[in-house]
């Protein structure tokens, strides 16, 4: 069983303001199914790139990270390292 676990930052190529934070097994599949519509949230900003991924050994870990990333303080954090 794979536990390693991705956050992923995407950036939108037809709105670069535009970002999302994630959190997957297989941050490759999700990439793709952000760019074909599969996600509600993304949609309507395709086509979207990858501007970084982070890998996790520890599921709860990750989780963690992403959802600090999606705080107000992660998203200065996010603005400045990345």
């Amino acid at each position: 069983m794979n536990k390693n676990m991705y956050v992923y930052i995407l950036r939108s190529k037809s709105n670069i303001s535009k970002t999302y934070v994630g959190l997957s097994n297989d941050f490759k599949r999700r990439l793709r199914e952000h760019n074909r519509g599969e996600s509600k949230y993304t949609s309507k900003y395709i086509p979207w790139k990858l501007e970084t991924v982070h890998w996790f050994s520890d599921k709860q870990k990750a989780y963690n990270f992403e959802r600090y990333l999606k705080t107000a303080s992660g998203i200065a954090f996010r603005n400045k390292r990345f």
